[in-house]
């Protein structure tokens, strides 16, 4: 079993750095006039609070942001609604940002008001999820890795911890959320290859990124599919319900949970076996990477070109991709073995 999960994760760090040139979106000049790093307002809006991952993420610009002496502030809805984030955009307009950073909870229901904001000279920076078809709203996005690889990495985990063997359900956020969305796709074409035949999705809920009702909705899984062999949550808050669902019903091994969650709050599953292996990339180092990115596009220093590069402090060189994407690094498959390495 460690040598398949270690064998993923080589899978998952080659192929999370393989990145296509991109085409360029036409950039504003700034709401007011920017000198340098420290005249730059930048304001993150994640989905929605009391999301640990956000946490992290807001720490990374926080420091990054320190770092280069620009002004930085956060401000989020208390629900990960497809509108939800709407109000906070418009008031961080009048508050006179000069770049709006962002995990929208929505492709395509906030498009108006970043076309609003960017009207106004306001870089528009999608952060940890994109609009998919409706990239034009923005300037750029920032991903914790390749997403086009996000599904199907997944998908391959699982296989992994059951065999490639048995029926399987998806633990999502809400029915609206690009990112999510586009890795259940990637995951549903995954499971089309013969590699996955003997795997079989069952079902997908959705628990609204909120604990209680994600695990609700897992209890319901474990009902509905008593012969279940395995849960995927591709959410911070899904995962760590779906452990503590499985944990409950006492169906670990029987059940295995994988997905995306931070080291800290999956720590206690990983070490009594509730959890073998689940995987996130450094949420800390994609806020380090926004926060530069942001202040580089809003002083010119930075313009998205096909193939273009710039540099950030402790990470490296980074390169635009398609659509201007870019990629902050590979995932990490935590198990047993390395977890106490991570604490974020």
């Amino acid at each position: 079993m460690r040598d398949k999960v270690l064998g993923v994760l080589l899978g998952l760090a080659a192929g999370a750095l393989m990145m296509t040139s991109c085409a360029k979106a036409p950039l504003k000049k700034t709401q007011t006039q920017v000198t340098g790093a420290k005249s730059v307002k930048i304001v993150f809006i994640p989905k929605n609070t009391g999301n640990p991952y956000f946490d992290s993420l807001i720490n990374g610009f926080k420091k990054a942001s320190e770092e280069q002496g620009c002004e930085f502030s956060t401000v989020a809805p208390a629900t990960a609604e497809a509108t939800s984030q709407l109000p906070f955009i418009k008031e961080q307009m009048q508050r006179g940002v000069n770049v709006l950073a962002i995990c929208p909870n929505s492709p395509d229901a906030l498009n108006q008001v970043f076309k609003e904001a960017r009207s106004k000279g306001i870089i528009v920076l999608t952060v940890n999820a994109d609009l998919p078809g409706n990239e034009e709203y923005r300037d750029a996005c920032v991903l914790p890795m390749d997403f086009n690889l996000t599904g199907r990495s997944q998908v391959e985990l699982m296989g992994s911890l059951i065999d490639y063997k048995g029926k399987i359900a998806l633990l999502s956020a809400t029915t609206d959320a690009p990112d999510q969305n586009f890795w259940i796709k990637g995951m549903k074409e995954a499971l089309k290859e013969p590699k996955y035949q003997g795997m079989k999705l069952a079902e997908i809920a959705y628990g609204n990124d909120d604990p209680q009702k994600s695990l609700t909705e897992c209890e319901a899984l474990l009902t509905k599919y008593p012969d279940l062999r395995g849960i995927i949550a591709p959410t911070t808050v899904a995962i760590a319900a779906a452990a503590q669902c499985v944990e409950t019903a006492k169906k670990a091994p029987t059940v295995q949970v994988t997905g995306l969650g931070t080291p800290n709050q999956m720590r206690r599953f990983i070490k009594n076996g509730t959890v073998t292996a689940f995987a996130l990339w450094s949420p800390y180092d994609e806020g380090y990477l926004s926060a530069y990115l942001a202040v580089g596009l809003a002083t010119k220093k930075i313009e998205p070109e096909p193939g273009g590069l710039f540099s950030v402090p402790r990470l490296g060189e980074r390169k635009f991709a398609e659509k201007n994407v870019v990629v902050t690094g590979p995932p990490v498959v935590f198990t047993k073995q390395n977890i106490e390495e991570y604490h974020f």
